[in-house]
């Protein structure tokens, strides 16, 4: 006799023995101390930018979006694989207990993000309406709760909609609903947040309504959209660590293949063509190397203090060198490699060569930030720090990793 209650166990079970195996990669020693300094520093300067909030600040707008987005993204895990779209699609009227589990666990793994950003608009809510109480905020908090679940239930139910069109729809509209609720209870428009609110209802009951008149569960995209999920985990872990089930993307990108690819035809330069040509083209290296610089470069311009620019600065050279090094095992798979007659070394020196010269452009972008900044001392101090701290970390830990 099938239990659907059971299956979804054995099936959570896997999925948690799957992700813990990564997850103890992707917040080791390094990630950590990294992640504790950055959140202390933002915490210390949104503190004291709080001090000095300009009067007419849009808080209402801000936290409003903020929550409105917070419940509207409300993705479903179903731990669904591909096998099951042959073994349980004849099980589908047995599936019930199975798809509850499914969605009080991907309520459960989302409350997190509640949790967080709740503390993050917290301090700003409370200095723009010091006169508010903090059972309101509390109360806020609660209502996002509410629309959380209801939004989640929405999902589920537009799963069973196969145009990917009207679900897109759905949920524009559902979101601007959402953000508009929560900008008027943050402003105390009560009556506005009320209407709305009737408005979202409106909604949920139509879905309900849409939802009842469909077919059946479509398998082929709960199917999807779960290994999509798992795909976006494993190239985030990947970065941490070796991850055999990753299906990398391979792009094209031709111009930035002719750009970077430009060395002589020799044995010497083989695996230096082989890494360009796998960092521009394979995964998702080249775009996360780029949000890295982004995201330095905005904390770099925004933070007030010249030595904490600094420190920004060296601590995103580490992060990209060190995110970087998973090139050296992106080809562990393919055997043709081991048929180059080229040595082992030249493999090694390669990506070395690679890593310093992306952290080399990165220390000088960030370098060249100061000079936009008029900081001039700050653009040889970044420069000259940046240089050294490249060099003793990879000639001191990347090369003893690179084996």
């Amino acid at each position: 006799m099938f239990n659907s209650h059971e299956f979804f166990k054995k099936r959570f079970s896997a999925h948690l023995k799957e992700t813990g195996r990564y997850l103890k990669y992707i917040f080791n020693g390094h990630t950590a101390i990294a992640m504790l300094f950055f959140i202390s520093a933002l915490a210390y300067y949104y503190q004291q930018w709080l001090i000095e909030i300009p009067e007419n600040f849009p808080t209402s707008f801000i936290i409003g979006a903020g929550f409105g987005l917070l419940v509207s993204y409300s993705p479903i895990r179903t731990l669904l694989k591909e096998p099951d779209l042959v073994f349980l699609i004849a099980a589908e009227n047995k599936m019930s207990a199975y798809f509850r589990n499914a969605l009080i666990y991907s309520f459960v793994i989302q409350l997190y993000l509640i949790l967080l950003v709740s503390a993050a608009f917290g301090p700003l809510y409370f200095a723009t309406f010091p006169d508010r109480a903090g059972n309101v905020y509390l109360l806020t908090i609660a209502v996002v709760f509410i629309f959380k679940i209801w939004n989640l239930v929405t999902n589920w139910w537009m799963l069973k909609v196969r145009e990917p069109g009207v679900r897109r729809v759905d949920l524009g509209v559902r979101t601007l609903l959402n953000m508009a609720v929560f900008y008027f209870l943050i402003n105390g428009d009560m009556v506005y947040a009320g209407i709305t609110t009737a408005l979202f209802i409106i909604i949920f009951l139509y879905d309900y309504n849409v939802s009842r008149k469909q077919a059946g569960i479509v398998w082929d995209v709960l199917v999807e959209k779960d290994r999509n999920r798992m795909q976006t985990f494993y190239r985030i872990a990947n970065m941490f660590a070796d991850v055999p089930h990753l299906k990398n993307p391979i792009k094209k990108r031709g111009w930035l293949v002719s750009l970077v690819s430009k060395l002589p035809f020799t044995r010497k330069h083989t695996f230096d063509y082989l890494y360009r040509i796998t960092f521009v083209r394979s995964g998702d290296y080249l775009g996360m190397y780029v949000r890295l610089i982004i995201i330095g470069g905005l904390a770099i311009y925004f933070i007030p203090n010249l030595w904490m620019k600094i420190i920004f600065a060296i601590l995103f050279l580490y992060l990209s060198c060190f995110q970087m090094m998973t090139l050296y095992q992106h080809h562990r798979t393919i055997m043709w490699l081991d048929l180059y007659p080229v040595e082992s070394s030249i493999r090694q020196k390669a990506v070395v060569k690679l890593l310093f010269q992306l952290t080399f452009l990165q220390a000088v972008l960030f370098s060249l930030l100061f000079l936009v900044m008029q900081a001039y001392l700050g653009f040889v101090i970044a420069l000259a720090a940046g240089i050294a701290f490249n060099y003793l970390f990879i000639n001191g830990y990347v090369k003893r990793k690179l084996v």
